[in-house]
């Protein structure tokens, strides 16, 4: 697989995970919002969201490098 293929494919990932990213905060709003407040399920999905920001960041700096000139 050359560079270009590589670079596509890491940019349709890195936009997956941002969809992803946006749909816990979603999910965790509306949890926060319910009458029930299900403290558990509010950590998990924090905790998932955490894990697809770091992710974000690694396939970022892979793709956008800061180079120093």
């Amino acid at each position: 697989m050359n560079v270009v293929h590589d670079s596509e494919a890491l940019e349709i990932l890195l936009e997956e995970l941002r969809r992803e990213h946006r749909s816990l905060d979603e999910q965790i709003i509306e949890l926060h919002q319910a009458v029930a407040i299900d403290r558990l399920s509010i950590g998990r999905l924090k905790k998932q969201k955490l894990r697809l920001k770091d992710q974000i960041t690694r396939i970022s700096e892979q793709l956008y490098p800061d180079i120093i000139a």
